[in-house]
């Protein structure tokens, strides 16, 4: 039988929070001593209450630093934190050779999110632009179980060896990206998640290789569709 943790398996479960939250702004947690993973904190939340989380994974070549602005206005604006671990070598080890090192970091990183902040389990999603899309694709299907929306921007690739859970995908593609077109990308992607079954909004805008500013807000808004209060 395959060791789960190498087909993507997270470790990581709900917990209460065991230490004092950390103030509103950007902090990078102290896990790692290169490449640490980054929490943004808007300073709208309330630690002892259930929040919604949104992970963040970056491109390839990428950093936090890099890809924090596709979200961290709307995490301000909309009171969920967000999370942007990074990869320990250029891109993601999914992308380079299999499930490892950043699967075991990723752990570690929601372990101490959680360990300050009640996350909302009905509300946890994994994000990311271009090989991050792809490692939150392949990642968020395997772990659905915990993971409740996926956001892809622009990813080339979905890699599943076990699905659990039926989180709602958002797939996002630019119909004149030359780097990964979109017709054996996102149009497959999309059409082979609907057959499996899984509640799949698919968006294709006039762009490149790039994330849209005004899909990403869509993109939030299809998250957090049944939290605002209202």
């Amino acid at each position: 039988m395959i060791d789960p943790h190498l087909a993507g398996r997270l470790g990581f479960h709900h917990r209460m929070p065991v230490k004092a939250p950390l103030p509103p702004g950007r902090h990078a947690l102290g896990l790692f001593e290169e490449r640490d993973a980054v929490l943004v904190v808007p300073t709208s939340i309330e630690p002892r209450r259930p929040t919604p989380l949104v992970v963040l994974f970056h491109g390839g070549g990428g950093s936090a630093e890099k890809i924090l602005p596709m979200l961290e206005r709307h995490a301000e604006a909309r009171g969920f934190l967000l999370l942007a671990p990074q990869s320990q070598y250029p891109t993601w080890d999914i992308v380079i050779a299999g499930n490892g090192p950043d699967r075991m970091r990723l752990d570690t990183a929601l372990t101490e999110v959680s360990s300050r902040f009640l996350l909302d389990p009905g509300h946890l999603a994994f994000a990311g632009h271009s090989d991050g899309g792809s490692y939150a694709l392949s990642l968020g299907l395997t772990n659905g179980d915990l993971v409740t929306h996926v956001i892809v921007s622009s990813a080339g690739f979905m890699s599943v060896q076990m699905q659990a859970g039926a989180p709602k995908v958002f797939i996002s593609h630019g119909v004149r990206d030359e780097q990964i077109p979109i017709d054996r990308s996102a149009r497959v992607h999309a059409a082979r998640l609907r057959e499996a079954g899984y509640d799949v909004t698919a968006v294709e805008y006039d762009g490149p290789h790039a994330y849209r500013p005004a899909v990403a807000a869509m993109a939030v808004d299809f998250f957090l569709v049944d939290n605002d209060p209202g």
